[in-house]
């Protein structure tokens, strides 16, 4: 197997250009600051963060629907600017947040399911319709489905229809944009049930994006953490989970609600204000709330460390080595 990355950013940045009020000057917003990453074939990279930090962003980018300001997306290798956006369209699909919004109400399940093939045009009418009831049975949805409209299905339902949809292609990459946040807790871990599945069966690499730590750990083989348009920390699931080294990492860890009523609600110390993207505090973006913030923190931005399975931005790592995970 090839040692190059199926997915790879190289400081990838992409910068708006806001007007706050009618009469406010034009201002620069870097919703996503020189991240790199790389993503292997068959593994499942956790994206995690506040709303706001950047995340959708950087899904946008590798769908291409948004060209980055700088940097370069490259799969196998090749950069993505400089490849066909039909045949990229078959290799990398997404699934959307909401699958009340991603699918259109005028249209049955199979319509929208087989939408892909005819905009391709892979095959006849009759292969279209069988190739549709062998996805919808694949993703557990009855072949009499197909004739309903998303309307006459449960939210549930209609993730699993959008899921039908983003591999009736045979993808080898999905861009999961927090599939599971707009279903209850119960249907939540089905369709996790159901991706992890997947993985398995077609040989999926996912790109999981989501703000719900517990739902990352469940899939995910590596996470990186991100804030406010910047990778923070990057690990191995299991070192992030149990050793992590950012202390906003950290932070989120402990924002998670455990089903203990006698510990209450967490505090994460971090306040109620994210910092404004428009107008970023000095140095480490994180020092404002950061309970460990020292006095360079305000000043000097950090600069990436490597550690054994990722990487590190934090002042509290620049004099001294960071053990390696057992």
């Amino acid at each position: 197997m090839s040692d190059t990355p199926v997915l790879e950013l190289r400081n990838v940045s992409k910068t708006y250009t806001v007007k706050q009020g009618i009469f406010g000057k034009p201002r620069p917003l870097r919703a996503v600051n020189d991240v790199s990453l790389s993503l292997g074939r068959g593994e499942v990279l956790g994206l995690v963060g506040e709303s706001g930090c950047g995340k959708s962003t950087l899904a946008k980018i590798l769908l291409g629907l948004e060209a980055p300001s700088e940097g370069q997306v490259l799969v196998d290798g090749r950069a993505m600017t400089g490849q066909d956006r039909i045949a990229l369209s078959r290799r990398i699909q997404p699934i959307f947040q909401d699958p009340y919004s991603s699918l259109n109400p005028r249209k049955s399940i199979e319509d929208i399911v087989s939408l892909p093939l005819r905009v391709h045009r892979i095959g006849d009418a009759a292969s279209q319709q069988k190739k549709v009831r062998e996805i919808l049975d694949i993703v557990g949805l009855p072949s009499r489905v197909a004739r309903s409209y998303p309307s006459q299905m449960s939210g549930g339902q209609r993730q699993r229809v959008a899921i039908a949809r983003a591999l009736i292609m045979n993808p080898e990459i999905v861009i999961c944009d927090e599939p599971t946040s707009a279903l209850d807790v119960s249907v939540q871990s089905q369709i996790l049930n159901l991706l992890g599945d997947l993985r398995q069966e077609f040989g999926l690499t996912y790109l999981f994006i989501s703000h719900n730590l517990a739902v990352v750990e469940h899939l995910a083989t590596r996470v990186a953490v991100m804030y406010l348009g910047r990778i923070v920390e990057e690990a191995g699931v299991a070192t992030l989970f149990e050793e992590a080294r950012h202390p906003y990492s950290r932070a989120l860890l402990e924002s998670v609600l455990t089903p203990d009523p006698g510990l209450g609600v967490p505090d994460t110390q971090l306040g109620a204000a994210y910092p404004n993207p428009i107008s970023p505090p000095s140095g480490c973006a994180f020092h404002p709330r950061c309970a460990s913030a020292m006095p360079q923190c305000s000043q000097i931005a950090p600069k990436p460390i490597a550690t054994s399975d990722g990487h590190v931005e934090c002042h509290l790592y620049d004099d001294a080595p960071i053990r390696a995970a057992s």
